[in-house]
């Protein structure tokens, strides 16, 4: 004959009178407490939450040209307004900050990308050659100004590819041009001060007109505008340095 065997499993968390006699004596160990799921609470539909400027201000370009016919703004007249307004904004901020790198280009290049670039672009051309290392050093100050001021437009080229037999002594060689014209030359790295900087090269090159434009502020700064601006930034990294070494100092 088989032998059978059957298990009997209570309501989790029960416990028989035997067994809570057991634990009372400490022949068993304690009852776990019962399992208690945690309250139940809806996520926020992101449908229904307010909208206000911070929403419209998380929106990419795309997404607030999608919502250009959405019925939450329809009876919005402010947001609708605000909408256009952001929307405007980012167009002229990608329109006008299209830069940002020091770009390289041949002497075929030179005319399409120097003197026929807009009239309300600066151009600014350094001649460099490979393994001169004062190239290297301008350079550098060069493409972090490219990327502090995108509308601006930076390019190399190579000296020898933009005039022919160009000296090497001369280089680096700066010019800076605006409606097809050339503003402003400068030869040597000496030209940029014994120390040359980003800040002091930005100083150089808006000696006499307003190079340099961050695409926040417009096309109509004067030259003492941008050079405040230069100095601001100056004043900003040297405090920052300032903060940043007496931390470490603090540290040791």
């Amino acid at each position: 004959m088989a032998d059978y065997h059957f298990v009997y499993k209570d309501v989790e968390g029960a416990s028989t009178q035997w067994d809570d006699i057991q634990r009372k004596l400490g022949n068993l160990p304690a009852k776990p407490p019962a399992f208690k799921p945690a309250p139940f609470t809806p996520a926020n539909d992101q449908a229904s939450l307010p909208k206000d400027k911070s929403w419209i201000d998380e929106k990419t370009e795309q997404d607030l040209e999608d919502l250009e016919d959405n019925p939450d703004l329809d009876d919005d007249r402010f947001l609708e307004e605000y909408r256009k307004k952001r929307l405007a904004e980012l167009r002229e901020t990608a329109k006008v900050a299209r830069f940002g790198s020091v770009v390289p280009i041949s002497g075929s290049d030179f005319v399409r990308e120097v003197s026929q670039a807009p009239a309300d672009v600066w151009v600014v051309v350094i001649l460099y050659k490979e393994g001169i290392a004062e190239c290297g050093v301008l350079m550098q100050c060069l493409e972090d100004l490219a990327a502090k001021y995108p509308a601006t437009k930076f390019v190399k080229i190579i000296s020898t590819d933009c005039i022919p037999n160009y000296p090497d002594r001369n280089v680096p060689t700066v010019l800076v041009y605006n409606s097809g014209a050339v503003k402003a030359n400068h030869v040597g790295l000496r030209s940029f001060g014994r120390r040359c900087t980003p800040e002091g090269a930005a100083l150089v090159l808006c000696q006499s007109d307003p190079v340099l434009n961050d695409g926040q502020s417009g096309n109509g700064r004067s030259r003492k505008a941008v050079i405040d601006g230069v100095r601001k930034r100056f004043i900003e990294k040297v405090v920052t340095e300032h903060e940043n070494d007496d931390d470490g100092s603090s540290s040791d």
